[in-house]
Parts: C-alpha cells; sequence; structure tokens
C-alpha cells in the first residue's frame, strides 16, 4: 500500500519522465473513474512517468489537485463522461477522451498527451463534445447532456420550493375570494416566501446550467441572467413570462454564444480576464438584450391574442372550453401558455366560475400524473427521479403544476404530450359537469378547504386526468426506449442526471469530510499501482487469513461465494446471484432486489470490461450490505465498454439509508483492486472457496 508521502491517486513512481496530471469521471457510478484512475497510473509507472490522477465520483472529488500541481505539470489527461472544470488548466497541454479511454488505452494516452493542444480557454482541445467522440458517450449527444445538466441542478430548487409553499398552505393559508391567502403577519408566509424563491430560482438555474455544461464556468452567469429575463415577463411586456421553454431556449443561446466569443482571437495579455470579466459581461449583455428587444415582443404579442382568441371561447361548449384550458394548462407548467389559462380563469371566477373549475380540475394533473408514472413502472426511472416523483405528487395535491417540470425538461417529447392528453381529459369532464372554482387556485386542496361546488365530479376529473398522463407517459416511454432518451439521473445533475443526466448524482456528500473511519479511510486513500499491490501481495494474504472467511467489512463471506455460475445469460445471472445473497438472511424481498438491479442495468451496463461484472443495487429489500461474488469460466454477454465476457462477477445491495457511504466504499474499493491482472489472474484460478475468500481477503 502507497504511504502518505507517496504522490495521491496511485501517482505512480517518480523519475525523470514527464510530469503528467489527470482528472476521471463517470456519469454513472464511480466504478469507470477509479478504473481509468488506476489505469493511468499504472501505465504512467510503467513507462517511467509520474502521474498524479484526480477522481471525481460519486463520493465527492478525491486527490485533487493544486495549483502547484499544474503549475508544474507537462500535460493534462481529462477521461470523463461528464463535464469537468477546465479553466484551470489554462496554458498547459489537454487531452480529453472518454473513460472508457482511460481504462482501455491508457497508453496510448500518455504518448498523445505530449503533442496534445494547449488549453487557452478559447475552446481549443477542450471541446465539450469530445468525450463523448471518444468514449462512446453511449449515444448521447452534447445536447441532451447539457439539458440534462439543467435538469438535475434545477430539481432541488423545484422539490424544496414546492413543497415549503405547499405546507405553507396547507398549514398557514385561508380560502377567501382572492384564493387561498396566508396572513402576512404570520410565521407560514415567511415560510411561504421562502419557498417562492426556491421557485424563482428553480428557471435560472436550469438555463444558467445548461449554458454551463456547454461552455464551462463563463457561461453559467449569461444562462442565469438569461433565464431570469425568461421567466420575468415584466421585462419585455408580457404578464406570463417564457417559463422553463423560454429558459432551455436562453440556456443554449448562452452557452453557444460563449463558446463562439472563445473563439475569437484576443492579445496574451486579455486572455486571463476573458473568462471571468470579458465573456460574462458581453454574454450577458448581448443575450439579455436579444431576448427582451427582439424575442420579448412576439412572446407577449402572441399571449395577449391568445388570451382574446379565449375570451372568443365563453359561449360555445364548457366540454370544448374544459379542453381548451386543459391543454394550456398542462402544456408548460406555470410557464405562459399555463399563466395565459390561468389568469383568463382567474379574470371570470365572480362572473363564470365554471371555468376557473376547468382550470383547477387540470392543474395538478400533471405533477400527479408524473408521480404516478414513477409509481407504476420505477424501474423506468432512476432513484432521483423516483424522489422528485414522491415530491410531485405532493406538490401536485395543492396545485402546484410546476412539480412535473423536471419531468417535462428531462423528456419533453413524451412528457408534455401525455401532460396535455390528461389535462384535456380533465377539463373536459369538469366542464361537462359545471364543476364551479371559486378561488384563483387548482388541485384536490381546493376541493378541502371547500372552495369548489361539484366535489365528486372535481375528484372524477383529477382522477381520470391524472391516470391517463401516468399511463401515457409510461407507455411513450416504452415505445420510444430506444430513441436516444436516457432516464434524466443517469446524466444530470442533475442534474442530474441524469441522461443523467450521471445528471452528476447531487446529495452525495463530499468524500473528504468527517464521515465514519471506514469512509474517511476510503476517501483519502491512494489508489495502488499495479507494481504496490504486487509487493503487499504476499503479505496480505497470511493478514487476512484469520478472518478470510468474511472480506470487505464482513459484507462477502463464504456463504455468499459460488465457484461457478449456472447461468449463461446476464438476467439469469443476476437473478442466480440474488438467490446467493438471500441465503445470509439480509434479504427480504429477492423479486424486488432483482428488479432493481434490472433498473441499474437499463441506465448503463455494470459489464466494466476487463472481464469484470459489478450489477448492483440500492433497495430496501435487504436490511443490511451484503456482497457475493461468482465466476463464469465460459464468460456472461455483459455489454461491456470492451466487448469482454464477464468471467468475475460481483452483486453489491445495500439499504437505501447506506447508498451514499458503504455502497459507493464498496465499489470503489473493488473497481481499484480489479486493476491489477495479476489479481484477477488469482482469483480466476483459485482452486477452491477458501482460496477465493484468501484472494478476495487482500482487498483493503
Amino acid at each position: 500500500m502507497t504511504s502518505p508521502a507517496d504522490p495521491p491517486g496511485g501517482a505512480g513512481a517518480s523519475g525523470a519522465g514527464l510530469k503528467l496530471l489527470a482528472v476521471t469521471a463517470c456519469p454513472t457510478g464511480i466504478a469507470h473513474t477509479y478504473m481509468a484512475a488506476e489505469k493511468l497510473a499504472q501505465a504512467a509507472a510503467s513507462l517511467g512517468h509520474s502521474m498524479k490522477v484526480e477522481t471525481q465520483g460519486s463520493i465527492g472529488a478525491e486527490n485533487v489537485l493544486s495549483d502547484n500541481d499544474v503549475r508544474q505539470a507537462d500535460g493534462v489527461i481529462i477521461a470523463a463522461d461528464k463535464d469537468v472544470d477546465r479553466s484551470r488548466f489554462l496554458g498547459k497541454k489537454v487531452l480529453v477522451v472518454g473513460v472508457a479511454e482511460g481504462i482501455h488505452h491508457p497508453e496510448r494516452l500518455i504518448e498523445q498527451v505530449r503533442s496534445a493542444p494547449v488549453y487557452g480557454g478559447d475552446g481549443r482541445g477542450s471541446d465539450r463534445g469530445a468525450a463523448t467522440a471518444s468514449g462512446g458517450g453511449k449515444g448521447r449527444s452534447v445536447t441532451y447532456k447539457a439539458l440534462m445538466n439543467g435538469v438535475s441542478y434545477m430539481i432541488p430548487f423545484v422539490v424544496v420550493g414546492g413543497l415549503l409553499i405547499a405546507v405553507s398552505l396547507a398549514l398557514g393559508g385561508d380560502t377567501t375570494s382572492k384564493g387561498i391567502v396566508i396572513p402576512d403577519d404570520s410565521f407560514w408566509k415567511t415560510v411561504n416566501d421562502i419557498g417562492a424563491i426556491g421557485f424563482q430560482l428553480m428557471i435560472p438555474a436550469l438555463s444558467g446550467y445548461i449554458a454551463y455544461a456547454i461552455a464551462d464556468r463563463p457561461a453559467l452567469v449569461p444562462g442565469m441572467v438569461g433565464g431570469w429575463i425568461a421567466a420575468h415577463g415584466e421585462l419585455y411586456d408580457s404578464e406570463a413570462g417564457a417559463g422553463f421553454i423560454g429558459a432551455i431556449v436562453t440556456g443554449f443561446l448562452a452557452g453557444y454564444l460563449v463558446l463562439g466569443i472563445k473563439k475569437v482571437k484576443v492579445p496574451a495579455f486579455v486572455q486571463p480576464i476573458m473568462p471571468i470579466i470579458v465573456i460574462p459581461i458581453v454574454a450577458t449583455s448581448v443575450l439579455g438584450l436579444f431576448f427582451i428587444s427582439v424575442l420579448g415582443a412576439p412572446i407577449s404579442w402572441v399571449f395577449e391574442h391568445l388570451t382574446d382568441w379565449l375570451g372568443g371561447l365563453t359561449g360555445t361548449s364548457a366540454a370544448l372550453l374544459g379542453i381548451v384550458l386543459g391543454l394550456m394548462i398542462a402544456f408548460d407548467m406555470g410557464g405562459p401558455v399555463n399563466k395565459t389559462a390561468f389568469l383568463f380563469g382567474a379574470g371570470l371566477v365572480s362572473k363564470n366560475p365554471e371555468v376557473m373549475g376547468a382550470c383547477a380540475a387540470a392543474i395538478p394533473v400533471p405533477p400527479l400524473g408524473q408521480g404516478l408514472a414513477t409509481l407504476i413502472r420505477r424501474r423506468m426511472f432512476d432513484d432521483q427521479e423516483r424522489e422528485t416523483g414522491l415530491a410531485a405528487l405532493f406538490m401536485g395535491f395543492f396545485g402546484i403544476t410546476e412539480g412535473a417540470i423536471p419531468f417535462a425538461a428531462a423528456r419533453p417529447a413524451r412528457v408534455i404530450p401525455a401532460n396535455m392528453l390528461g389535462g384535456a381529459v380533465a377539463g373536459a369532464i369538469a366542464g361537462l359537469a359545471s364543476v364551479e372554482d371559486s378561488v384563483p387556485h387548482g388541485g384536490p386542496i381546493v376541493a378541502v378547504l371547500g372552495a369548489i361546488n361539484g366535489v365528486p365530479m372535481f375528484f372524477v376529473a383529477v382522477l381520470v386526468g391524472t391516470a391517463v398522463t401516468g399511463l401515457v407517459t409510461v407507455a411513450l416511454m416504452s415505445v420510444g426506449s430506444g430513441g436516444g432518451e436516457a432516464p434524466a439521473g443517469a446524466g444530470a445533475a442533475a442534474g442530474v442526471p441524469v441522461a443523467v443526466p450521471e445528471p452528476v448524482p447531487a446529495g452525495v456528500a463530499n468524500g473528504g469530510g468527517t464521515g465514519g473511519a471506514s469512509r474517511t479511510t476510503e476517501a483519502t486513500a491512494p489508489a495502488r499501482t499495479a507494481p504496490a499491490q504486487a509487493e503487499a501481495a504476499p503479505q496480505a494474504a497470511p493478514e487476512s487469513a484469520p478472518g478470510a472467511d468474511e472480506v470487505l467489512s464482513g459484507y462477502l463471506t463464504e456463504q455468499t461465494v459460488t465457484e461457478r455460475l449456472a447461468a449463461d445469460d446476464k438476467d439469469a445471472a443476476i437473478r442466480e446471484m440474488a438467490e446467493l445473497l438471500a441465503t445470509t438472511g439480509k434479504v427480504t424481498d429477492v423479486a424486488e432486489l432483482v428488479r432493481t438491479a434490472f433498473a441499474r442495468e437499463a441506465q448503463g451496463t455494470t459489464g466494466l470490461g476487463e472481464e469484470i461484472a459489478i450489477p448492483h443495487a440500492k433497495t430496501d429489500a435487504v436490511t443490511a450490505p451484503v456482497v457475493g461474488f461468482a465466476r463464469s469460466p465460459e464468460g456472461i454477454e455483459w455489454g461491456a465498454p470492451d466487448g469482454t465476457k464477464a468471467r468475475l462477477i460481483f452483486m453489491i445491495s445495500v439499504p437505501e439509508a447506506a447508498a451514499g457511504d458503504e455502497h459507493l466504499r464498496i465499489l470503489a474499493l473493488l473497481s481499484r483492486t480489479l486493476m491489477a491482472a495479476e489479481f484477477r489472474e488469482r482469483l480466476l484460478s483459485a482452486p477452491d472457496t477458501a482460496a477465493i475468500l484468501r484472494v478476495l481477503g487482500e482487498i483493503q
């Protein structure tokens, strides 16, 4: 094991060669992150170069590169399938590839970095599409990754803002002719105001982090300011604003505008201030003036005339008007189309409450429908989306349509039509039944507080509309599963994630924190180079012998090891491994464990290459962390990036509560250790279970 004085990250031996740096990161999990780090460190050591590797895994950044490291470096390799800040590498040779390249061709990358372009902060040698092109990118475009990055960062604002508003309305609101009103001098008014700030920030966050994903830090301010302008229609004489759709537009405009400015050649003395002063000021000014002066007037004109058109429908069929209002309410969920319909209904509350009744029935349908979709087909959604779905159900009850925005922003072509269809159905039923709403608010909370006339049919309208949205969402996602649109958490954060977007996953604490002893050890321990592992091996076996029947903190035991899998395909192998874990008594629901593992595979293969697969599941179907190991001499096709079949298969399962620490720690330990070819060979050739456990006992 390397000592604390050794270069972090398994930096390898020092010598007369190059001083290299590397950053590795992958969007889902952390296994590929550490595998690439280990491979690069080993290759550098074998070629006589020194290398320090920064890993950006889900437990946070480890072995962070210092300013001194960068100053002395001869070159930088970024092997990542997610966005990595490159501004600190200004003036250095930077090679950008996918994380798979770092695993499979580390020697070639070290040779290529010698002739890599010097990063000048102008986009040369650092195009954000490079990682996708080099590493395959799993078929996701730069545009999709940027969108998922914005969605990943927006989700916390939606959840926090929406839930605080909902709680304050429930506990402090009074039903009045002006809607559900919270007294100005009450505690709940303060809570409501805090929630409103979260909602106000969600649109700028979406726009800003879309721009950031495209053009790095210089694009963050233009993107956020552009998003704020899009959300505040008073800046361009529009009562409704442009909503989250406008924010997506400003995010991409800001990102590509900054990329264009970066390509402008400037004198050397100006380059240092370009990313922090010149680019943000120029891009923000240009984008803001363009949106207000050019896009603002058409937006305002469209929605003024849309309001007039709605006014002409009041004498027509109540069902037709309900359909139109439902379609508009569900289209952009708090955006200009939604607000136009809402303001139209609110303006007629005292004269024609049936119009507001149709609006009130349609308002909760998008968040309730999307929440329902995450419940009926959980495997289609990642963990972050399922959590957001629960929050959306809560927000929908309180008439907060914005709870569905994260789903619509991630998959607009599938979610928005489903929302609109459900909203139209709800509006039509409410219109036909002459449901009346006497306050300008919507959702079941209005009926609970006594503002609805025709409560039974109101709930029928909401329930039917919700069911339509949920079922259509699932159907469209099932039909379009091969269309290149992956779950948000796979990229985001997202993000994230993702096609999250891994968004990166948000909410995982930095590995450098002051957690438990095992966490601290993992977060700070450098990866071992191949020579170091080889030297440690002779001593490791005797030391682990007394407890050789329990390795990986006791999570893997003789009971969870099988010398030979009977399965010959991935699905059967996962089922067999789940049954193996169940023998410990720590699995309460084998079927749910299998389902969760399949859902994880749907986000991206856990076949890591080098004949390794590590399927894993975070689920309360297990009562404590448990790890199984099995060998398949013939190998099982697992979809690994290098095309190898999996012969060494580990299955990890942890309860949801342990997902942030133990799950990631185990993955990191396995990923690092399994990169040593000699270790894998001994694991494959071990004659029996006892010998397998002795080899596995070296993992620490």
